[in-house]
């Protein structure tokens, strides 16, 4: 089930978005296969620490980090991954690692690869291995006010 927080924000800020199930899928690739979503529309959430402090970076299923920009967008050299361990109370509304990447909604800042902004729309985990949310990467960028970079 997504969660109640985010669905209630979505509706509450008048976001047109598309509820997809799909068969319970724990990586980003399997996930994109599973909900028929391109890779490159599919948006995962990474958790880090930077100096001390939680932060969602956020990419295509595809990518992978590139600490040296994230380091230079961030403007700090202290930033490491997260372990699932380190941020698991964070989401108490979420499975382990389906967090939704609008870290607005949990008091984190949100650094989105600029990959994400070429398509119109953008799907990731409503909260569940088992749903995605897709809409607009317009709405999506009003509502969180992520920091771009090339990541």
């Amino acid at each position: 089930m997504p969660t109640t927080r985010l669905l209630e924000y979505l509706d509450r800020n008048q976001v047109e978005y598309v509820l997809i199930r799909h068969s319970p899928a724990y990586t980003a690739q399997t996930i994109a296969a599973s909900a028929h979503v391109p890779g490159k529309e599919l948006a995962k959430t990474v958790m880090v620490k930077m100096n001390g402090e939680f932060a969602m970076v956020v990419l295509p299923a595809s990518n992978h980090i590139h600490f040296e920009r994230l380091q230079t967008a961030a403007g700090t050299e202290d930033i490491a991954l997260a372990d699932e361990q380190e941020f698991l109370d964070l989401f108490p509304d979420c499975e382990v690692g389906a967090m939704p990447p609008f870290g607005n909604l949990y008091g984190m800042q949100v650094f989105v690869d600029a990959d994400l902004t070429e398509d119109r729309e953008i799907a990731f985990n409503a909260g569940s291995h088992r749903e995605l949310i897709r809409l607009q990467y317009d709405d999506f960028e009003r509502l969180v006010e992520p920091r771009l970079a090339k990541l």
